[in-house]
């Protein structure tokens, strides 16, 4: 609902925006400073392997990697088999899950391959086992008042009563599996989220794609609408699907009745967005947006989280992989009309042999300069 917090099971996030579980972005780091812009409800971790999680992978626990600051914070799982999937929800409730999550939406081959993810599709009863064997296993590990207290951030615990509370659980979907059964009118969203909710899943967000489709095309908020029609209204449905902009969060909610929106993409470039979704719904109008120094300070602020978190080598190979998203917004004119240009600005990132050599390279934008045209960093800031 516009303007309205969305409620998962017991807890009531201070909006109706979440940051969704992209695959390879969704680090801490990131989670980080999307939250520090403001807006957002609720942040969701990468996609788990449970057996990962169980066998302490380190790129397992990586993903999986959170703070007191990262609050409240959902950790999506992936796979097929029922009881692992059960056990590394309690490793996710015992690491500081505030809500959990089962990717049922993931289109890409090395999950879907495995029967994970939007695989889930076809095979209905398998999905729903799988939700019900998670949720019974979370009933197993209620949290006390004062654990909540602990992972819950600036959502609230509405529970009446002291008995502890169980960590609720939430599905991620497409519409279905193939166009051709979306064309028909067959779409197996509906249904399956009818069958999650008796399974005891306390929200489902909806990606408005087809598998087939995968990040292709555009989102059909009528496929997200049916599910919300079909629910009515027995737990929240969130939308999710090319939410680039503000008004695009407010018309998914006009267009198919959502209680949230759930934001991926769009939030690569904009880690400010959700601050500007949620000032549209509340006040009608969006915020200025910010300037090339701010913007600049975003992107310093990653880089120097990611150093923090792991180390230079890391955060080196992230901010050359990520520079493309941030600097679309450093497009557009200067002060004086003059087109602003971020090639040379992201050859010089991608150049950066030390941490050194990045923050010199944000300096020199930040002042005027690696715009335009062919740029070769001829001075060394290596430290």
């Amino acid at each position: 609902m516009i303007g309205l917090p969305l409620q998962i099971g017991p807890i009531r996030l201070r909006t109706n925006l979440l940051l969704a579980p992209i695959a390879g972005y969704c680090d801490l780091a990131f989670r980080t400073i999307c939250r520090e812009q403001g807006g957002l409800g609720m942040a969701c971790t990468d996609l788990l392997s449970p057996q990962g999680l169980l066998r302490g992978t380190a790129t397992s626990l990586d993903l999986a990697k959170t703070d007191a600051t990262d609050k409240p914070v959902c950790m999506q799982l992936y796979g097929s088999d029922p009881e692992i999937m059960a056990e590394g929800a309690r490793w996710a409730v015992e690491h500081g899950a505030t809500v959990i999550d089962i990717n049922m939406g993931c289109p890409v081959d090395k999950v879907t391959k495995k029967d994970g993810g939007s695989k889930l599709l076809t095979d209905l009863p398998r999905a729903a086992r799988i939700a019900e064997r998670v949720a019974r296993e979370l009933e197993k590990t209620p949290l006390d008042r004062d654990e909540w207290a602990r992972r819950i951030g600036d959502a609230q615990l509405i529970a009446p009563g002291s008995a502890p509370i169980p960590v609720p659980l939430t599905c991620k979907m497409r519409l279905c599996w193939h166009d051709a059964d979306y064309a028909a009118g067959n779409a197996c969203s509906p249904g399956l989220a009818r069958m999650l909710a008796d399974a005891g899943v306390a929200a489902v967000t909806v990606h408005g794609r087809t598998t087939e489709m995968k990040f292709s095309g555009e989102v059909i908020h009528d496929g997200i609408a049916r599910v919300v029609e079909t629910i009515g209204g027995r737990i929240p449905i969130v939308g999710n699907g090319d939410v680039r902009e503000p008004a695009d969060a407010l018309r998914m909610i006009e267009r198919t009745g959502c209680q949230g929106v759930m934001i991926g993409r769009g939030a690569l470039s904009t880690p400010w967005i959700f601050r500007d979704c949620w000032s549209l719904q509340t006040t009608g109008a969006v915020e200025e947006a910010p300037g090339i120094p701010r913007i600049i300070e975003i992107i310093r602020r990653y880089f120097e989280l990611m150093r923090v978190q792991r180390d230079d080598r890391y955060a080196l190979f992230q901010i050359n992989r990520r520079v493309s998203w941030f600097a679309k917004r450093l497009t557009g004119t200067d002060a004086a009309g003059k087109p602003i240009g971020v090639k040379p600005f992201k050859e010089a990132v991608r150049s950066a042999r030390s941490a050194g050599d990045v923050h010199f390279a944000l300096d020199r934008f930040a002042a005027g300069g690696l715009r335009g045209g062919f740029f070769e960093l001829q001075e060394s800031a290596t430290t």
